[in-house]
């Protein structure tokens, strides 16, 4: 019997939810894996992967913790070995812009002699209302480690669309996708249209990395996030990301999704209300 299932690695983070949602909408059979499914699905437990794999025909993929930590290029080797030894015929994975890790990753994949579908994306808009953002917008003051470089911050939903794209039409195997959004902004613009769209007043502070740091610690963020997040705000914002890119017209056929539309259908849902 030949696979048809598509299994989605991260199933339940910011894109693999909204994935799994647009492919049952379509009627196909899907199956999330992480570490809080059954069967387990853990990177760091290579004994969990086969269960995960048997029975699917192709694979999401979006690492974690994320494609920049050192064990991350060999760990997809190995997965896509893997999944090619247990059938399947295509994997989806969501990289990152610009990050030596992600390209490392991304070279094994395409090494691994199975159809690749590689999703380039830019920072999400979606951090800054389902990840650590979240509280201190609500609190009216947000500070990061980022002065005047800009980032064209991409849309979750956007991100969702491409990859079913890629997932259901065999003419974007083998492709390399650079999504982002239509325009770039700087963390100052972004953080002024959510206070906009909430009509409310934020602030954003530019702090040292060392008080950035400091602050995760003392509120309680794991080491290995901080030494991510550390990573990510020293290296990859340094301005070789700042141009916008057409890979969500390229795979859709349709414009990005700008920023401040964005921040106004979350601020009409009152996350970012006082």
């Amino acid at each position: 019997m030949q696979n048809s299932e598509i299994v989605l690695i991260g199933g339940s983070g910011k894109t693999g939810g909204r994935i799994a949602d647009r492919l049952e909408n379509l009627g196909l059979d899907v199956r999330k894996a992480s570490r809080s499914t059954m069967p387990v699905f853990d990177w760091e437990d290579r004994a969990t992967w086969r269960a995960a794999l048997t029975g699917a025909a192709s694979a999401y993929v979006a690492f974690q913790p994320d494609l920049t930590v050192s064990w991350a290029a060999e760990a997809i080797e190995a997965f896509s070995k893997l999944a090619r030894e247990c059938g399947l015929q295509h994997i989806v994975l969501l990289s990152g812009r610009g990050e030596e890790g992600a390209q490392r990753s991304e070279e094994a994949l395409r090494a691994a002699g199975i159809d690749y579908t590689i999703l380039r994306a830019s920072w999400f808009c979606q951090n800054f209302s389902e990840g650590a953002f979240v509280e201190p917008l609500i609190a009216g003051r947000l500070e990061l480690p980022a002065g005047d470089i800009k980032e064209p911050f991409i849309d979750a939903d956007d991100i969702a669309d491409a990859a079913v794209a890629a997932l259901t039409d065999i003419r974007h195997r083998n492709r390399i996708y650079e999504l982002t959004g239509p325009r770039a902004l700087t963390f100052r613009d972004a953080v002024a249209e959510i206070a906009a769209a909430a009509d409310r007043p934020i602030e954003y502070q530019q702090v040292s990395m060392a008080n950035f740091r400091d602050g995760l610690a003392a509120a309680g963020i794991p080491g290995p996030i901080v030494e991510l997040l550390e990573e990510l705000f020293g290296q990859v914002f340094d301005g070789r990301n700042s141009e916008a890119m057409g890979g969500v017209t390229e795979i859709l056929g349709r414009p990005a999704k700008d920023f401040s539309q964005y921040a106004r259908e979350t601020a009409a849902t009152g996350l970012w209300s006082a």
